[in-house]
């Protein structure tokens, strides 16, 4: 179906082959971005499993405190639980929740669909817990700042997995379906932190960042890494909106290609300087 502007009662033609084009554009770039971030986030999840998980299995979690400084402190048994959980079920639902997107499995496996999702949601809460028990217990790295964008990223997470849920039940798709996007966009913030980190240090040398975490780019990062995953979430959710203009339809798939283009060249540099290495230590483990 053509999709037009309500304030146009009669499309001119011209109007509506740009309509056409621009919708085949965004699907297009659309389709790219989802096999990318699938891909990538994928990737990642094998990545933790590689990295934490097989630490954890060879009792040597003092590893944890390589990528970031604190995970891991002897004698501290629930910020150790909730931060090993939150590895656990990270890397769960980065492994799943691209496959909840897909419209032809939904459609044709809805209850293929309702348990990886039953799955996915849970995974969801329980790593958004398990962040909150490590703050409460532990608190950050970063201090104050940090521990506030991420409280509020875990808050966020168990909003919309239980927003997912309750609309799923209710039968309400069109809900069930936005906040699952939004669910979604908050799960790869994860992954994203890493990729943000690891261009920035590539691109500055690591200018506002420092070892405690409390450098201007660690602050901005601290909510950085998911409110932008939002933004797009909501681009896409508005997009399906008739009332959406050409312009902002344009806007949409511009956006989209940049973000493309930027996680498949991250996606590239992180699968063969870190990620590559830890996948293929779990494939021999």
């Amino acid at each position: 179906m053509i999709e037009y502007d309500a304030d146009e009662p009669n499309p001119h033609p011209r109007f509506l082959l740009i309509s056409m084009r621009t919708a085949v554009s965004f699907r297009r770039a659309r389709f790219l971005l989802s096999a990318t971030v699938w891909i990538s986030a994928g990737l990642f999840g094998l990545y933790i499993l590689g990295f934490y998980v097989i630490s954890l299995f060879e009792g040597n979690l003092v590893r944890w405190n390589d990528i970031l400084p604190g995970l891991y402190q002897k004698g501290s048994l629930a910020s150790t639980a909730g931060i090993g959980l939150h590895f656990v079920t990270g890397a769960v639902i980065l492994l799943l929740g691209n496959i909840q997107l897909i419209e032809s499995l939904r459609d044709r496996y809805p209850v293929l669909h309702r348990w990886v999702g039953r799955i996915y949601i849970l995974s969801s809460v329980m790593a958004a817990s398990g962040g909150l028990v490590f703050i409460i217990f532990k608190g950050t790295v970063g201090g104050t700042v940090m521990e506030m964008g991420f409280t509020l990223y875990g808050l966020l997470m168990l909003l919309s997995g239980v927003q997912t849920y309750r609309y799923g039940v209710a039968r309400r798709i069109d809900q069930h379906r936005q906040w699952g996007l939004r669910l979604y966009a908050l799960a790869v913030g994860s992954w994203l932190y890493r990729m943000d980190y690891g261009f920035w240090f590539q691109l500055t040398g690591g200018v506002g960042h420092s070892s405690n975490f409390e450098g201007v780019f660690d602050q901005v990062m601290s909510f950085f890494f998911y409110v932008p995953n939002l933004l797009v979430a909501e681009l896409l959710i508005r997009y399906r909106d008739y009332r959406a203009s050409i312009r902002f339809r344009r806007l949409a798939t511009m956006l989209i290609w940049i973000m493309t283009g930027f996680l498949v060249l991250g996606t590239y540099y992180f699968t063969r300087l870190y990620w590559g290495p830890a996948i293929i230590k779990l494939l021999s483990f």
